[in-house]
């Protein structure tokens, strides 16, 4: 496994001309060798992106990722999101969903009706008992999704704590577990520590993701170094840090939601606006970084 990011130059380029360099960023996973591998892009993936407007500005600055967010398993159809999936699926992005639920047949409903190319499961399962029943069904989930629907990658959320707040060793027994039913693992932050989370109640009940914290960054490169499969980092991600973490970290993409979001008066974000232009800093301090 790689220590490092290996980035594409300039000379690169040259050198590499007569191999054919892959232009959809994706991995085989029986190849899989390091995080970032010569001549192929950093994934680049912004969150929550629900009308096809949006949608198609996202497309327009290079997001290569574009996800979106089910919020609720009674309200699960929404016509907008649906036109959002049809938007991105006409265009070289790829489509990323997020039910907030697992039963699994309210997911199958949903992936029928939808078609992402990915979906995320994003469950805290640092509040799940490992020998439970509730985390042996999220297993059993993911390998019934990669059954029925075979063309649908599959991106799980590892919880990783704020940096100094806990050990990686529940990290490693939890991405061991998961990683034969996953495509792709997303780290996200944890508020508080690992044990009972130090009382801190997470954004969204029972998940992880949208706290604008980013994640222990030392843990989050361990995971890149034991994984097989891609890991994206996320937690905190904005154009402003982008760079330190991918530096730091060297993973196979990025991700942003709350960092690259439209700021109330206050300076608070507001979920499901995008500042279009926090984004284009993003995507550009990226593909800079590559060109290096």
């Amino acid at each position: 496994m790689c220590k490092q990011a290996a980035f594409f130059t300039n000379d690169d380029a040259k050198n590499e001309k007569s191999k054919k360099l892959l232009i959809d960023n994706e991995y085989d996973r029986s190849g899989w060798k390091c995080q970032f591998i010569l001549g192929k892009k950093m994934i680049i993936q912004i969150y929550e992106i629900q009308e096809p407007d949006e949608a198609e500005e996202m497309i327009e600055v290079g997001v290569d990722h574009i996800g979106s967010v089910i919020l609720s398993e009674e309200e699960w159809k929404k016509p907008s999101i649906y036109d959002t999936m049809r938007t991105i699926g006409d265009s070289p992005s790829k489509s990323s969903l997020i039910p907030l639920f697992n039963k699994t047949d309210s997911v199958f409903r949903a992936l029928d009706y939808y078609q992402p190319d990915i979906v995320h499961f994003c469950e805290n399962l640092c509040d799940i008992d490992h020998a439970s029943d509730v985390f042996q069904h999220l297993i059993d989930l993911q390998q019934q999704v990669r059954e029925r629907f075979s063309p649908i990658k599959i991106m799980r959320s590892i919880p990783i704590p704020e940096p100094g707040k806990g050990n990686a060793f529940s990290m490693w027994e939890m991405a061991s577990l998961f990683e034969p039913v996953s495509d792709y693992f997303l780290t996200d932050t944890l508020l508080g520590g690992v044990a009972n989370h130090e009382g801190k109640p997470q954004p969204v009940e029972g998940f992880v993701g949208i706290t604008g914290r980013i994640c222990d960054w030392e843990i989050a490169r361990e995971l890149v170094k034991r994984s097989r499969i891609p890991v994206i980092l996320a937690g905190g991600l904005s154009p402003e840090n982008v760079i330190q973490g991918i530096t730091h970290v060297a993973p196979a993409g990025v991700d942003s939601c709350t960092g690259t979001n439209m700021r109330d008066k206050r300076g608070k974000p507001i979920r499901f606006r995008k500042d279009v232009d926090r984004v284009r800093e993003f995507v550009g301090a990226v593909r800079n970084l590559e060109n290096k």
